[in-house]
């Protein structure tokens, strides 16, 4: 009971974080706020999704049931830490970079998929179970549909009319703010998975000690 209302207090107050760090490039810098690639919240974003990468990752060496998922979770992150570095990438590698990384990616994840795929569906039914399931199926319909969505241009452009160019950043702060929170909740999926992984470790070591 008291480690339920701790988690509840640790999210309002990281939620509470949140709306603080993406308000903060506006109070500084007024109306010559942009929150382009190089805000705040955009760096937040990045770190979120490294975080998760590496925890679900961390998730991946101490379950051995739940592998395959894991794996494919911290695939994905990486995928999205691909994405969302794509300016740099194609600044510092070349044009295109991040496609050609994602794609390598796909390949490696499938070859490990299919070489496990008896055992694919019984971790995604364990998976299903977890408290990790929803809070990652949330933070995923956000970050990849309902920020989309939301930062439609054709949208803004239709309420703001002939204000848009001088008032994109409104809609970038409606974009970027949901998206930051979807990755907040996907943070939040990782770490319960990873936190479930610890205590079922802790309770059944010797069946998940080994690598697969």
């Amino acid at each position: 009971m008291w480690f339920i209302a701790f988690k509840f207090i640790f999210y309002v107050f990281f939620t509470f974080f949140l709306a603080h760090a993406i308000s903060l490039e506006g109070f500084n810098r007024g109306i010559e706020s942009e929150y382009s690639e190089h805000s705040l919240t955009e760096a937040l974003q990045t770190l979120f999704v490294l975080i998760s990468a590496f925890l679900f990752l961390y998730a991946f060496y101490l379950k051995q049931n739940l592998k395959p998922i894991s794996l494919s979770l911290f695939a994905l992150m990486l995928m999205m830490f691909v994405r969302e570095s794509d300016a740099y990438l194609d600044k510092f590698v070349f044009d295109g970079a991040w496609q050609t990384i994602v794609s390598i990616i796909i390949l490696l994840m499938g070859t490990y998929l299919w070489k496990r795929r008896t055992s694919i569906s019984q971790a995604a039914i364990h998976f299903s179970q977890l408290s990790s399931n929803g809070l990652l199926m949330c933070g995923l319909v956000v970050t990849l549909v309902f920020s989309r969505l939301m930062g439609r241009g054709s949208f803004w452009q239709s309420v703001l009319g002939d204000e848009y160019v001088h008032l994109r950043r409104v809609k970038n702060i409606v974009e970027e703010g949901t998206e930051l929170l979807g990755y907040s909740l996907i943070l939040f999926a990782a770490i319960e998975l990873t936190l479930y992984c610890l205590a079922q470790r802790k309770t059944q070591p010797s069946t998940d000690s080994s690598m697969d």
